[in-house]
């Protein structure tokens, strides 16, 4: 994993505008990037935005990073996965702010995807925090003090997961792990969801934001680009899954083969993954049909 040559530091809290500040967790991966962007809003009694994997340094470093005499009064989860929601109990416990968040880590899931669950396809494979549940639930559209005359509002933006929620604090927007500058967002069933994602990032194109921060990577100076960036991206997939279908019915292993060529065996599986949220979004959409039904195991062919 290539990290950039000037990346900011681990431990250390940076004012990146006023009233957003951010540490970096010490948990750097192919999927974290250079690792989990906490954020600091507002000043005195601050809110806290994924503290991240339950690291009692990361912690540490967060509570020493505050100027003296301020203290966490609320804590806010994007989603419930490993890297982003497990240290909120531990700081919430410290701290006695609650946590909010969409709901627990079924939250928000479609009923297509419940029923996938059902059928025993296990989860998508970036770590789900299985115990997480907030103390207040956030409906998309709510909005939250945060003290000095400025409120949070709660978008709900799932696709990445079901219960993913963005947050927006004027025009910056603290977007998870739906839009990233360094990679398109991982969606993988059943815990990811394409029609899903594809919906939210319509929602957030709808928005006038100025700037957005992931929660991995640098901002996003231009989100409307990106956001166009990723639907395009994705939109090409579904163009080579149809191209590929138009030979004639396939399943997942031998569209990915068709389609990924140049992708390493270890890659292969995630792959797998990715066309398999395609082909649900299309089915979903009528596009394509599932024999004898919608699974991973499926034989695909177009309507």
């Amino acid at each position: 994993m290539d990290l950039p040559d000037d990346m900011p530091a681990h431990g250390e809290m940076v004012t990146l505008e006023p009233g957003i500040r951010r540490i970096i967790a010490r948990n750097p991966s192919p999927m974290t990037y250079w690792g989990t962007n906490t954020f600091v809003l507002g000043e005195g009694a601050v809110t806290v935005v994924d503290p991240g994997p339950d690291l009692p340094d990361h912690m540490t470093a967060l509570l020493a990073g505050l100027a003296p005499g301020e203290t966490v009064a609320q804590i806010f989860v994007t989603h419930s996965h490993l890297d982003h929601s497990p240290l909120a109990r531990r700081l919430s416990a410290k701290t006695g702010a609650p946590v909010f968040a969409f709901g627990d880590a079924t939250a928000g899931r479609s009923q297509v995807m419940s029923d996938l669950v059902a059928q025993g396809m296990p989860a998508g494979g970036e770590g789900v925090d299985r115990a997480f549940e907030p103390d207040v639930v956030l409906a998309d559209g709510d909005e939250v003090d945060i003290g000095g005359g400025r409120k949070v509002e709660a978008i709900w933006t799932p696709g990445h997961y079901s219960n993913h929620l963005s947050f927006a604090i004027g025009d910056a927007v603290l977007v998870g792990d739906h839009v990233m500058a360094w990679a398109s967002s991982l969606v993988s069933p059943p815990d990811g969801d394409l029609t899903a994602f594809m919906g939210s990032c319509e929602k957030l194109l709808a928005r006038d934001d100025r700037i957005h921060y992931p929660a991995h990577g640098p901002a996003i100076e231009d989100p409307k680009a990106r956001l166009a960036w990723l639907m395009d991206h994705r939109k090409g997939r579904e163009r080579a899954i149809l191209e590929a279908l138009a030979e004639g019915p396939a399943t997942v292993p031998t569209l990915t083969r068709t389609i990924y060529t140049d992708t390493p065996d270890t890659l292969i599986p995630a792959a797998e993954r990715n066309v398999f949220a395609h082909l649900i979004d299309l089915a979903t959409r009528g596009a394509v049909t599932a024999s004898p039904k919608l699974a991973p195991d499926a034989r695909f062919a177009r309507a």
